[in-house]
């Protein structure tokens, strides 16, 4: 029997949102299907510390590693892939962008799984007090731990390390090197959102430049859509209609803001996964749904065979749906709520969800709201995002806006004094508004990628490849080949 994981969205991260080994990013919305079927890599286990940050917590946990060893020369560098949001997928130790430069440089490969995800249980359950031992903090002291670790324990000490991340733990990479300069010579900070902030609509902004690319009236004809399902939505005798077009799990009930919210959130996050995602080399990690495109969307949302754009809208949710092998759809929020307040490892929101959005209520912000006028969606604004705050965890809007500017205070934000850190984005991919797209210096080199969606360059090349894209992979090595001599 094949099992599937359902795995949340980097930022709304996640966010995501669809989640894998180097991170991605969105809360919610249909997110992605992994079919864990066929390992690739045994699991390896390493002692890990609890709490690096307390001498007096003798506590300590198994945290999950892979290791591929298959191109490693005497003398060689060593490759850190960081774990994100989600279960490592042993899959990244068979393919990837990294193994190419692994194999031209000789490298060994190490990928560690971050704390709370995937098989990395640190404590007995996900509960808000456990969850505190949950940061990108404690996050970095295990990477720096395990680096220092395994060096002395497999003859590594007088190697160079280098560190992989994409998304979130793309951030990570650039953090890794910022704060242990001693410990890792180099990173690759992919689609890396080195700014925290509590409103993120640029997200949604980007995602409207995006459609447009494909097509300019692809934005205007989802904002329609959206305008005029809103309206449906002011009308109690709309909801059995409604139900019924978008193939509803249950008769659609809108009793708060939040619930209305959630709903609409759920339908546009359709259209912000494909954008995400567009046309990606993911199909090696089992993900079903990679055909689905911008150019497919837009040419659903321009069939005027369809209907009006409220039934195009409709149709693209269908569509979702068909590809995702789902039944119908669950927009309850009271459902979302006893899931992600579910505390247990069995959990349905245990697969990364509860831990994610614990993280952005208590480091990142990051919350793609429908706040800025120059975007396609309408109806999920800030407060519903940090509303779930206190609904899940019992945090205030206060703590979370604290926690953000205390994080940007931590690593700089954009003002990042180091070297020897490389930050590819994709100029489609939301989350380049929150990233490094000039270069800060010649040893901080950004790689802008016209055309190409989040952590495109990570994903093993493809002969309908963008030309950039492939220049941007060979760039990159030209950057790690440099520095490894120094």
């Amino acid at each position: 029997m094949v099992s599937r994981t359902y795995i949340f969205n980097v930022g709304n991260f996640a966010f995501l949102f669809a989640i894998f080994v180097v991170g991605e990013g969105r809360i919610k919305g249909f997110g992605r299907f992994y079919d864990w079927q066929k390992p690739v890599s045994d699991d390896q286990w390493f002692i890990q510390k609890l709490d690096h940050f307390n001498g007096a917590d003798g506590r300590v946990w198994k945290q999950r590693y892979f290791v591929n060893d298959a191109f490693y020369k005497m003398g060689g560098p060593v490759f850190l892939m960081i774990g994100g949001e989600g279960p490592a997928n042993p899959a990244w130790m068979q393919h990837g962008t990294w193994l190419t430069y692994a194999e031209k440089l000789g490298a060994i490969c190490f990928m560690l799984e971050h704390r709370f995800y995937g098989k990395s249980h640190p404590t007995d359950d996900l509960s808000t007090e456990n969850l505190r031992f949950l940061s990108s903090r404690q996050a970095l002291a295990d990477l720096a731990h395990f680096r220092t670790v395994m060096a002395e324990t497999q003859g590594l000490v007088n190697r160079k390390w280098v560190a992989f991340g994409g998304s979130y733990p793309g951030s990570l990479a650039a953090w890794f090197r910022l704060k242990y300069p001693h410990l890792v010579h180099a990173s690759v900070a992919t689609s890396a959102p080195i700014h925290a902030t509590v409103n993120f609509p640029e997200y949604l902004e980007v995602v409207g430049h995006s459609l447009a690319s494909e097509n300019t009236d692809c934005p205007l004809l989802v904002k329609k859509a959206s305008d005029i399902l809103i309206e449906q939505l002011s009308d109690p005798a709309n909801y059995d209609n409604i139900t019924k077009d978008f193939n509803l799990c249950s008769k659609l009930e809108i009793q708060t803001e939040t619930d209305s919210a959630y709903f609409l959130e759920t339908l546009a996050g359709n259209f912000m996964d494909v954008v995400q995602y567009n046309e990606d080399n993911r199909g090696f990690e089992g993900v079903v749904g990679t055909n689905i495109t911008i150019k497919v969307l837009c040419g659903v949302m321009a069939d005027t065979s369809l209907g009006d754009p409220y039934a195009r809208y409709a149709a693209v949710a269908r569509l979702m749906m068909d590809t995702f092998s789902m039944k119908c759809v669950d927009v309850s929020f009271n459902k979302n709520l006893r899931d992600m307040t579910n505390t247990s490892w069995d959990g349905p929101a245990a697969g990364g969800g509860r831990q994610w959005v614990y993280q952005t209520c208590t480091e990142f912000g990051f919350y793609q709201s429908t706040d800025s006028p120059n975007q396609p969606f309408a109806g999920f604004p800030l407060e519903y995002h940090v509303k779930q705050c206190a609904d899940f965890y019992n945090i205030t809007a206060e703590q979370l806006a604290a926690s953000v500017v205390e994080t940007n205070e931590y690593y700089g934000s954009y003002d990042i004094h180091s070297d020897r850190i490389v930050f590819p984005n994709g100029s489609i991919d939301p989350w380049h508004a929150l990233g490094i797209t000039q270069d800060i210096g010649a040893d901080l080199p950004a790689v802008f990628i016209k055309g190409t969606a989040h952590c495109a360059n990570m994903y093993p090349a493809n002969s309908k490849d963008p030309l950039q894209l492939t220049l941007a992979r060979d760039h990159i090595f030209l950057h790690l080949q440099q520095w490894l001599k120094q």
